[in-house]
């Protein structure tokens, strides 16, 4: 089988995961290795006409499944009106001290939501202050669960100025680095993504950036608030309150205690970093992942031999 057929099988494998079908664009973006458009566009429909891969409507995938189009299609729909809300919601969070950008993570970047669906952000904050900023908005969290709207806000990986590139550097993270909707913080995000430009060695298509980030507008309370902290009291304050949060969170593995998607309350907190454990999620999707794509090549191998 030519290298460009399995790359092609290779990234709808991993989307196959979620039984999320990728248009052309979105397929070509996520090939591992470089190609021009015109030979993918050959590659891709040999594909298809010979049924190793399916083409309903606009939309790509490995199982004879028409209903992937149409589950995708109500999906996209409801992101839509769920990234109307994420926005209102950065413009609550973008004015927490310390919160320097803020971006839509998970499903909801890949512009897919259904009636579970959360709000995932991802957070940068300015450097040493990272758990000033994160309780801070933790606590505007807890006032959202007055209103029911708690899903709005989770802010679930945070990283400081000093510390943007992504410690694990693969195929999953790569994706989600790449998918990220930036709302707020339009020069810390330019910086983002370039100390992170090692995800062109999984995703060497995809360079593009669906949306652009606000610049940073700090009112007077923020300033004032980061002004009176900014010196050896905010250090002391910002190294307990990683202190504190970590032993609450080893307190919740230990006991087992599941999030309200059955997954493992497991936190990795560090000065500069706060992110679920990759041990919970991230590297069981990976061996899923490998699992699915040998799968899917020996079966489509085994197909052209025959």
């Amino acid at each position: 089988m030519k290298g460009i057929n399995k790359h092609i099988l290779t990234a709808l494998a991993y989307f196959d995961m979620f039984n999320y079908p990728l248009n052309r664009v979105e397929l070509f973006l996520f090939l591992q290795e470089r190609y021009d458009h015109q030979e993918f566009d050959d590659a891709l429909k040999y594909m298809v006409a010979n049924q190793y891969v399916f083409s309903f409507g606009a939309f790509y995938t490995l199982k004879n499944e028409p209903r992937l189009m149409i589950k995708r299609l109500e999906g996209n729909r409801k992101a839509a009106d769920l990234i109307k809300i994420a926005h209102k919601v950065g413009n609550i969070l973008i004015r927490v001290p310390y919160v320097k950008g803020i971006a839509i993570s998970g499903s909801l970047s890949k512009n897919y939501a259904d009636d579970n669906s959360d709000i995932d952000l991802f957070i940068i904050t300015a450097k040493n202050r990272l758990w000033i900023a994160r309780t801070l908005m933790h606590c505007v969290k807890k006032l959202s669960f007055l209103f029911n709207k708690q899903h709005y806000f989770c802010m679930n990986y945070y990283v400081d100025e000093s510390q943007l590139e992504i410690v694990e550097q693969n195929i999953y993270t790569a994706i989600e680095v790449t998918t990220l909707m930036p709302l707020h913080g339009e020069s810390i995000f330019e910086q983002f993504f370039a100390e992170n430009h090692w995800t062109q060695k999984y995703l060497p298509n995809n360079n593009l950036r669906l949306s652009v980030a606000k610049p940073v507008k700090n009112g007077i309370g923020k300033r004032f608030f980061e002004a009176l902290f900014n010196n050896k009291l905010g250090d002391a304050i910002d190294k307990s309150l990683m202190n504190i949060t970590a032993s609450r969170w080893d307190k919740k593995t230990v006991q087992k205690r599941l999030n309200m998607h059955g997954v493992l309350l497991n936190m990795c907190a560090g000065r500069h970093c706060s992110k679920p454990n990759p041990i919970e999620f991230q590297q069981k999707l990976l061996k899923r992942y490998e699992e699915k794509v040998e799968k899917t090549l020996h079966v489509q191998e085994n197909s052209i031999a025959y």
